[in-house]
């Protein structure tokens, strides 16, 4: 009940606190949004920006765990925030600074998926598209990757879900048994229901034989350039 309650006045005043920095930019007051933000973060998360602007995304979902366990929806909202602060960074011409505070929104929001957050909190799907489609272009971190492979998948968009591991696969990140797992799940699927995420069982078979094809392929390569007696 004690958390429950916590967790109604944290989304009371971060809806506030939004409402005003929405307002700061509407007037172009950087700064001052900015600033707004920073006490969000010290007020809620016991944080500031120049913390989280420090720490690996994958740093900052551990630094919410709290008995072993990963405090999903205080998690989401912190994404939400960073993701509020990307915008304002962006808008104020400082658009490198705000492409890493989104990568790093990004993580957040589909590590308290992963975690189980409620979406329906800060429509975390929705904000899920919409960093996606400011990310378009950037590569992503392979942790990231991952953690989208499997949102993806969990959604039923196994079409999304394989682009997501060719990317892994084309940064030398991938590895041969993922590729092979998500394969072999998909085939335990229904017809249906693969038809409805983008990849007919068919499209599933044949993909598995390109991914140990093409996966196999890249491996041979590497073996060929490696120097003699390593």
């Amino acid at each position: 009940m004690l958390r429950k309650d916590y967790l109604v006045r944290m989304l009371e005043e971060m809806t506030e606190m939004i409402g005003k920095v929405f307002g700061l930019k509407q007037q172009r007051k950087w700064i001052e949004a900015l600033w707004e933000l920073d006490e969000l973060y010290k007020n809620l998360f016991r944080l500031n920006s120049r913390l989280l602007g420090s720490l690996s995304a994958k740093d900052i979902v551990e630094m919410m765990r709290t008995g072993g366990t990963v405090e999903s929806d205080k998690l989401q909202s912190l994404a939400r925030l960073m993701k509020e602060e990307a915008d304002v960074l962006t808008a104020s011409g400082q658009r490198e600074e705000g492409i890493l505070r989104a990568r790093k929104a990004l993580h957040l929001y589909l590590a308290a998926y992963t975690h189980g957050a409620d979406p329906g909190i800060w429509k975390l799907h929705g904000e899920v598209s919409e960093l996606l489609e400011r990310l378009k272009g950037f590569e992503l971190p392979e942790d990231t990757e991952r953690l989208l492979m499997t949102y993806e998948e969990s959604r039923g968009n196994y079409d999304l879900a394989e682009n997501a591991l060719y990317r892994l696969l084309e940064s030398g990140a991938a590895r041969r048994e993922e590729g092979i797992a998500f394969y072999t799940r998909l085939l335990a699927q229904g017809p249906d229901k693969l038809e409805q995420g983008g990849l007919p069982k068919e499209e599933v078979r044949e993909g598995l034989e390109a991914w140990l094809a093409r996966i196999d392929s890249a491996s041979a390569g590497i073996d060929e350039n490696r120097p003699s007696g390593e």
